[in-house]
């Protein structure tokens, strides 16, 4: 069987879904992501497409064992979400969600850094209009400082890229390592990807703001591209170590005090890829391997919950936990896959979180990490606690808000069935998934010990939960705007510019009036020949014209010249 590069098969689905409609489209996006699988199995393991450029040879698909899950994976995460998206008519999303997907196949099947640079680009310029599709006011906000930070990622990646070339000769994209200015160059570009500490606020601004349907795809791909990428260059760096603790835990405090549900989710997004890191840093063949099992059931876990919680705002209007409640009764499917979402995220037995986590936790404690074990165990505690409980909570249960609305449309429905159905069978038979693990899996996630302790972990957190909404002492579901380490570069250095320019404005206040008056005389000596009114008038505006072109091009010579 012929293969093709897997990105090439969701571009040439875009470029047909733009000239397609209705029944047509529907059954072509349906249809793309089930042949790109087909491919990727055919095509197998190797590299299967180079292109040499100048001095440097492109490894544009190159297959292993990491990029092959991660492939099939991205390639189950586009199915589910073309499932969730069908009942729409919008092509702006349909495109930019195919274009999205292939960018992010094409990233991680990427074997050498500057196609990795070039994919990393297209995912950021592709996904912006899953935000702006939402035509909101915030929506629109969101995207800009979305894409600002994203192509950041890319320049300071492509930075990295350019020095690394430079110093090694090569631009292979294997174990980096933070080895000079290069490994830290690049390690940034991906930390920001990956919602690093102080990284992180671009995912909880905008993902929430994005429209029902393009949150599910935003949560599948660009974390899970810069996890592959550190799993790929800096398996083993310490540091990772305690970024992915810190990242695991800091989420919990402003989840629980956030009131929109879908931002309740972003934070736990980066409380998930906290662990990812984690294991990426330990860097044992256990440690990776539950790093990239949990990538895998995080897109499908959380996606579910992004579906269900989509699912509400699109039949609702609103997603605040203050203004939900009691919609159970009219969405009972909806909340249905909601719960088994959050029992998946909590880790309960027989749910895929628990097979998954527990490799990376276990890990910590065999490689002499105690602290970074207790860490994850509290971040454990705390994600059942907002995402596990709240989530379904405040939308389907606690007070009853009067609203009443249908369920959500079939399509959603089946998207969110079968991602449930997922999430059961990789916490009832993870032996499926482990075998696609990057190392051989001699890991056994239940026993006794294992089912205990989560248990033990689950009840009491349960049970603090219950206890403080019982007392009044849980933070109330209040509307307001949660800022978290925005605040540094939204509030405190516009408050440290204008006090520089208050306490300096003086020093400089002479200097810049003397310099002000010199400029304007030479300008006022040039308009009075070659302005429109001037000595050179009949020739206005082409002896005007002559005249800059002659000076900047004297002032490219002189440049050119030193």
């Amino acid at each position: 069987m012929i293969s093709t590069a897997p990105f090439l098969i969701f571009f040439a689905g875009a470029l047909l879904a733009g000239v397609t409609r209705g029944l047509a489209r529907s059954v072509l996006m349906v249809a793309l992501p089930i042949v790109g699988a087909f491919n990727l199995y055919a095509m197998g393991e190797g590299v299967h497409l180079q292109l040499p450029i100048l001095d440097y040879e492109l490894t544009i698909v190159r297959a292993d064992r990491l990029s092959m899950l991660f492939g099939y994976l991205f390639h189950l995460a586009a199915f589910l979400g073309i499932i969730f998206s069908l009942h729409l008519k919008d092509t702006l999303q349909h495109v930019s969600g195919l274009i999205y997907a292939g960018s992010a196949l094409g990233a991680v099947f990427a074997g050498d850094l500057i196609t990795l640079f070039v994919f990393w680009e297209l995912m950021a310029v592709s996904s912006v209009f899953l935000i702006l599709a939402r035509g909101t006011e915030r929506s629109y906000g969101a995207s800009m400082r979305y894409l600002l930070v994203q192509v950041l990622s890319g320049v300071i990646l492509l930075s990295g890229v350019l020095v690394h070339a430079y110093q090694s000769g090569g631009i292979a994209f294997n174990a980096i390592g933070l080895n000079g200015l290069a490994g830290w160059l690049i390690f940034l570009a991906f930390g920001i990807k990956c919602c690093f500490p102080f990284l992180h606020n671009w995912l909880t601004d905008a993902y929430p703001e994005a429209t029902p349907t393009g949150t599910v795809f935003l949560s599948a791909f660009t974390t899970k591209v810069a996890v592959y990428a550190l799993a790929r260059g800096y398996a083993g760096t310490e540091l990772l170590v305690y970024i992915g603790a810190t990242m695991a835990m800091f989420p919990i405090f402003f989840a629980v005090i956030e009131n929109d549900l879908r931002r309740v989710l972003a934070y736990s997004l980066i409380n998930q890829v906290g662990f990812m890191v984690c294991g990426i840093g330990i860097g044992t063949a256990l440690a990776v391997n539950g790093a990239i099992a949990h990538a895998f059931n995080d897109v499908v876990f959380k996606g579910l919950l992004f579906m269900t919680m989509g699912a509400v705002l699109m039949r609702t209007g609103k997603i605040n936990g203050s203004e939900l409640g009691g919609l159970y009764k009219s969405m009972p499917f909806t909340a249905g896959f909601c719960i088994v979402g959050a029992a998946s995220i909590s880790a309960f037995p027989l749910f895929s979180g628990f097979v998954s986590k527990s490799m990376v936790m276990v890990a910590a404690l065999e490689e002499g990490h105690p602290l970074v074990w207790l860490a994850l165990l509290f971040a454990s505690a705390g994600v059942f606690h907002h995402a596990g409980i709240k989530i379904p909570f405040f939308a389907f249960f606690s007070h009853d808000s009067g609203i009443r609305v249908k369920e959500a449309p079939r399509n959603m429905l089946i998207a969110m069935g079968l991602a449930a159905a997922i999430c059961i069978f990789n916490g009832s038979y993870p032996w499926a998934l482990y075998s696609m693990l990057p190392y051989p899996v001699d890991y056994a996630p239940y026993t006794w010990a294992h089912i205990l302790t989560q248990c033990q972990l689950l009840f009491f957190s349960a049970l603090a939960f219950c206890w403080l909404k019982l007392t009044g002492l849980y933070p109330p579901e209040l509307s307001g705007i949660n800022i978290d380490a925005e605040w540094s570069y939204r509030k405190a250095l516009p408050a440290i510019a204008r006090w520089i320019v208050s306490v300096g404005g003086a020093i400089r206040l002479n200097a810049l009036t003397r310099m002000q008056r010199r400029l304007e005389r030479f300008l006022g000596q040039i308009y009075r020949h070659h302005g429109p009114e001037g000595t050179l008038a009949r020739t206005w505006p082409t002896g005007s014209m002559a005249f800059w072109t002659t000076l900047l091009l004297c002032a490219y010579l002189l440049v050119y010249f030193f």
